[in-house]
């Protein structure tokens, strides 16, 4: 009885943590929240599987009792040995059948809606941005319009983008779970996929891939906003000067210091990305190295000491500054703000 107690005092447990750790988590950063079309697609087959797996369940369990009471060991019959039936045809054939019509109904869904994702029949009449996926960040550049920027992927509202996507070392995988599904970003050919909001917001991105220790880290975010707001964003990042010099001095001597220690591996303005990400509109992240308020404060520790922060990134040892050259670089970075389209114009995250 003692033993029964204890079996199920740890299932009552296990349990209970489930539970728990199911309401873990954000609202932008679920499949249960759709906000766009791929993330539909999504909820409707995890609510189609979850139906066929519970009603498996259910006819299991309903065989599995009557068995259990019909076919129990009674008084008088400890001794009995029951009528065997192994080889038996019609048996062999049910429990073969019903799995592969169950795996055939789940499976031709999934594949539809999976090509159905991957479709690039109207590519040619929509918005196409190159992605690339680096240890640990992303990279986007807006074909034919001369844009391009790092971490906040702009898009607009109610309209098909089509996302290119390459890896430049190992393998990721682009995930935005509120608005779309999972893609592969690999090192050696792309991947196509489209991605369509439908309501304004900051949406969080993830890669759902293990790339490297600071992978958890790899976070980017999906600004969606209306079409007149996206063209005025496009139209403002098209207009930066790179060498625009800020009316603060601080901020002058950062952009000097900058220039002097960053620009071999960042990029402003539409100039092709190095190791590092492009930095034209950093004044705007809603985060920065992913995951990290946009402070002053956390600027700095990032610039002085970014392996305390994400360890294996490749900016580590490639300067060499001051806390206080820190500083008005940080000054500087903050101050690059092209647009007043911004997330926060966008109603901010979702959460």
């Amino acid at each position: 009885m003692k033993r029964w107690m204890g079996k199920f005092k740890a299932l009552m447990l296990f349990t209970f943590l489930a539970i728990l750790l199911a309401g873990c988590g954000k609202e932008n950063l679920t499949s249960l929240n759709p906000k766009g079309y791929g993330a539909d697609i999504t909820l409707d087959l995890i609510l189609y599987i979850t139906f066929i797996m519970i009603g498996v369940f259910v006819v299991v369990m309903v065989i599995y009792t009557i068995v259990l009471i019909r076919y129990r060991e009674k008084k008088g019959q400890e001794n009995e040995i029951p009528v065997q039936v192994e080889g038996n045809t019609k048996l062999e054939i049910v429990w073969t059948v019903i799995p592969i019509i169950l795996v055939i109904i789940i499976l031709v869904p999934t594949i539809y809606f999976t090509f159905d994702l991957a479709d690039t029949s109207e590519a040619s009449s929509s918005i196409n941005i190159d992605v690339t996926g680096n240890q640990y960040w992303w990279h986007f550049e807006y074909q034919d319009e001369e844009v391009a920027t790092s971490q906040d992927l702009y898009i607009p509202t109610g309209e098909k983008v089509y996302l290119n996507m390459i890896s430049s070392d190992v393998i990721h995988s682009f995930w935005v779970p509120s608005i779309s599904g999972k893609m592969d970003v690999n090192p050696e050919n792309v991947n196509t996929m489209f991605i369509e909001a439908y309501e304004e917001g900051v949406y969080w991105g993830k890669c759902a891939e293990l790339c490297g220790p600071s992978h958890s880290l790899m976070d980017f975010k999906v600004i969606a906003v209306s079409p007149e707001e996206y063209e005025q964003w496009i139209t403002d990042m098209q207009n930066v000067d790179p060498e625009e010099v800020p009316d603060d001095a601080v901020a002058q001597e950062g952009q000097d210091l900058f220039q002097n220690n960053c620009m071999g591996c960042h990029a402003l303005g539409s100039a092709p990305s190095g190791v590092g990400p492009n930095l034209t509109n950093f004044g705007d992240r809603t985060h920065f190295v992913g995951y990290l308020e946009p402070t002053k404060e956390n600027l700095v520790k990032w610039i002085t000491d970014p392996e305390s922060i994400k360890p294996g990134n490749l900016m580590t040892g490639t300067y060499d500054v001051t806390e206080e050259e820190a500083d008005k670089i940080a000054e500087y970075l903050m101050q690059l703000q092209p647009s007043e389209i911004t997330p926060e114009s966008a109603g901010g995250l979702i959460d």
